[in-house]
C-alpha cells in the first residue's frame, strides 16, 4: 500500500485531512500532504559580498519580458547553455530536473527566472551538483517566489555548508515552501545541528527527507530534540542513516505525547526509519512511543535488527494505541512467534485502527493463518502482509487467488449493472473514493460476492490504490 512518498509518509485519515493543491505527476502521500499557505508577508533578506545574489543590472527590463526571455538573459548572464527541457515546461506545474548536470550556475539561472515565475509548484533537482553557489540562489529565489512549494535538492553532495544556507531560510522561512527532500546530501552530526536548530521553530515545512544521510546517534539526539519542539512536521524521512539505540531512544523521546511539562511533538503523522540500527532496545522505546502517542499513523521500522523479542515489545505498544495503521517491519530477523505477538496484540486492541502490517519477509504456517482469520473478524480492514504459507495445497492456493474482478464481473453481469455501481454501493456516500481500509472492511463484510482477504489485496492492486484512496472512476 503506497501511502507515502516517500516515501510516507506522503491524505490523512478521513476525518483529519489536511490537503495540498493539486500537483501533476506529484507523489506524495496519504498521511502528509499539507495546505500550502494561502498569503504569506513578503520579507526580503539579502546577504552581503554574495556571489550568486539574483539582483540583475537592468532589472526593469527582466520585470517587463517573459518568462523565455528571461531565462534566456540569465543563462547569457552567468554563461551556461540553456536547458532547453526547461523553456518547454516552464508552464507546467512540475519541473522535473533531475540528474540534468545544471551544476551551480545553470541552477543559478533557473533561480533568477523562478523568482517571478507563479506556475511551477514543484521543482525536482535532484543530482544536479548544485554546490553552494546553487543552493545559496535558490533560497534568495524561495524569499521572493511565493508559489513553489515542493523542493527536492537530493543527491547534490551538500555538506555542512549547504546545510548552513538551508538552516538560515529555514529560520526565516516567509516562502511557501511546505515539502523538502535533502536525502544523499552527506549530511552529518555538525548539519544535523544546523538543520535541527531551524526547524525547531519552523513550522511551514509539512515533508522532510534526509534519508541516505551520514547521521549517526549525536545526530539522532539533535533530531530527538527537534522533534519534542517542532508543531508542523508531518512526515520525516530518516531511513539510510546511522542510527543505534541512543539515536533511537532520543528519537523516541522527541514523539511521546505526554502531560505537561514534558515536550512532545503532537503532530508528526509519518516516521520512516528503516534500514538503521534500532534493535530490540529501540524496539522497547518504539513500544512506549505507541502506548503514548497518538498522531503517528505510519511507521516504517524495516530492517533495524529487530527479533521477537523486539516484536513483543512492540506489541505492548499495539494493544492500547488508536492511532496507528501502517506498521512495517520488514527484513528484521524475527519468526513466525514474533507475527504472533503483533497480530494478537491488534485483536486485543478493540479500538485498533490498523490497516496494514508488514512482515513480508516471514513464512508462516496454516495455523497462523487460522489465529489471522480470528483477527481480522475483529479488524476486518486489517492486511498482514507475510512471506508464504508452509506446506499449502495447491487446491487452496487457487481457491485464495481466484480472480476477484472476475467474480464481482460474473454478479454485476447477473444483476445487469455496471460494475463501478457494485462498488459505489460499498461506500455510503456513493462516492467513487473511499480509504483503502474503509473498501478493506466493506469488500470482506459485505455479502453479495464472497471475496477473501488475499483476494481483496489484488483487486486494490487492480484498481490502482494511490495515497491510502481507492479510486473507482477508472472502471467507468
Amino acid at each position: 500500500m503506497d501511502y507515502f512518498d516517500d516515501e510516507p509518509l506522503e491524505s490523512e485519515t478521513k476525518d483529519e485531512t489536511e490537503t495540498a493543491p493539486t500537483l501533476q505527476n506529484s507523489d506524495d502521500t496519504l498521511y502528509c500532504e499539507a495546505e500550502a499557505p494561502a498569503s504569506v508577508e513578503k520579507e526580503k533578506t539579502t546577504r552581503e559580498n554574495s556571489e550568486t545574489d539574483l539582483e540583475i543590472e537592468d532589472t526593469e527590463k527582466f520585470l517587463t519580458i517573459g518568462q523565455k526571455e528571461l531565462y534566456l538573459e540569465a543563462c547569457k548572464l552567468v554563461g551556461v547553455v540553456p536547458a532547453s527541457y526547461f523553456i518547454q515546461n516552464m508552464e507546467e506545474s512540475c519541473m522535473n530536473l533531475n540528474h540534468y548536470g545544471l551544476g551551480p550556475k545553470g541552477t543559478k539561472a533557473i533561480a533568477i527566472t523562478l523568482v517571478s515565475n507563479t506556475t511551477i509548484l514543484k521543482l525536482e533537482l535532484e543530482d544536479n551538483s548544485i554546490m553552494e553557489e546553487g543552493v545559496l540562489s535558490l533560497m534568495e529565489m524561495l524569499h521572493e517566489n511565493y508559489y513553489l512549494q515542493e523542493l527536492n535538492m537530493s543527491d547534490n553532495d551538500l555538506g555542512l555548508e549547504g546545510a548552513r544556507i538551508i538552516s538560515d531560510f529555514l529560520q526565516e522561512n516567509n516562502s511557501s515552501l511546505w515539502k523538502l527532500k535533502l536525502s544523499g546530501n552527506n549530511f552529518k552530526e555538525e548539519s544535523a545541528a544546523l538543520l535541527c536548530q531551524a526547524l525547531s521553530s519552523n513550522y511551514r515545512i509539512r515533508s522532510l527527507n534526509l534519508s541516505h544521510n551520514q547521521f549517526s546517534d549525536v545526530g539522532g539526539e539533535h533530531l530527538g530534540q527537534m522533534l519534542a519542539l517542532n508543531v508542523g512536521l508531518q512526515s520525516l524521512n530518516l531511513s539510510w542513516n546511522h542510527f543505534h539505540i541512543r539515536a533511537a531512544v532520543a528519537l523516541c523521546n522527541g514523539l511521546r505525547c505526554c502531560s505537561p511539562p514534558l515536550e512532545s511533538n503532537v503532530t508528526l503523522k509519518k516516521l520512516d526509519v528503516s534500514m538503521n540500527g534500532f534493535g530490540n532496545e529501540g524496539a522497547l522505546a518504539l513500544g512506549d512511543v505507541l502506548r503514548l502517542n497518538s498522531c503517528l499513523v505510519y511507521i516504517d521500522i524495516s530492517r533495524n535488527g529487530i527479533t521477537n523479542e523486539g516484536a513483543s515489545r512492540i506489541s505492548k505498544g499495539l494493544e492500547v494505541n488508536e492511532s496507528l495503521q501502517v506498521l512495517k517491519l520488514f527484513l528484521n530477523p524475527m519468526s513466525m512467534e514474533g507475527a504472533v505477538f503483533l497480530i494478537m496484540s491488534i485483536k486485543r486492541n478493540p479500538k485498533s485502527r490498523m490497516e496494514e502490517l508488514d512482515i513480508s519477509n516471514v513464512l508462516v504456517t496454516e495455523q497462523f493463518v487460522k489465529v489471522l482469520d480470528g483477527v481480522c473478524a475483529v479488524h476486518p480492514q486489517l492486511d498482514v502482509l507475510y512471506k508464504g504459507l508452509q506446506g499449502l495445497s495447491s487446491k487452496k492456493t487457487a481457491s485464495l487467488w481466484t480472480n476477484p474482478m472476475k467474480l464481482i464481473q460474473n454478479y454485476t453481469d447477473q444483476q445487469k449493472i455496471p460494475a463501478v455501481e457494485f462498488f459505489k454501493s460499498l461506500n455510503p456516500s456513493g462516492s467513487m473514493i473511499m480509504p483503502v481500509g474503509d473498501f478493506r472492511k466493506a469488500m470482506i463484510q459485505q455479502n453479495k460476492v464472497p471475496i477473501n482477504r488475499y483476494q481483496v489485496r489484488e483487486l486494490l492492486k487492480k484498481l490502482g490504490e494511490k495515497k491510502g484512496m481507492v479510486d473507482f472512476s477508472s472502471l467507468i
